[in-house]
């Protein structure tokens, strides 16, 4: 249940040890559990484990769902827009050769964030003890 002070809202109740979110998030990047950081956390490609193989933290209250590919296409559309404006104002290149280069680049690079991005949502959920880290009930009592 969440503990409201003011507009500040504290999941996992007021015993609950605290979690590092920087250290839980970087964690996630290297695709290690959050806990324990040995662990694996994917099983596959975009599946992640339903438990870390060294500490037993369960992964399967994890809603990692649509921010990981938002999060790729901010990154990379930035990082690959400022290549690509570089490259137009030093050379003069056709537009099929930009998309020769540009493209494939585009998808290669967004292949190779989008897991450790997906591990760092992870981590930050479960830093902050969303959609069920918190071993808590996810909805409380409606009168409380």
């Amino acid at each position: 249940m969440d503990q409201r002070a003011g507009s500040t809202i504290k999941y996992g109740g007021e015993g609950a040890p605290e979690r590092p979110l920087g250290r839980s998030i970087k964690r996630g990047l290297a695709c290690r559990c959050p806990n324990c950081g040995d662990g694996r956390l994917f099983r596959a490609f975009l599946k992640p484990v339903d438990h870390c193989a060294v500490c037993g933290e369960d992964y399967t209250p994890q809603r990692a769902d649509d921010l990981p590919a938002y999060l790729v296409i901010v990154v990379v559309g930035h990082v690959l827009m400022t290549g690509y404006l570089l490259t137009d104002m030093i050379w003069r290149l056709s537009p099929f050769i930009h998309m020769a280069i540009w493209i494939p680049l585009a998808v290669l690079t967004a292949i190779a964030t989008v897991q450790p991005i997906k591990g760092g949502v992870i981590g930050l959920q479960w830093a902050y003890r969303m959609h069920g880290f918190s071993k808590e009930p996810e909805h409380g009592d409606p009168s409380a």
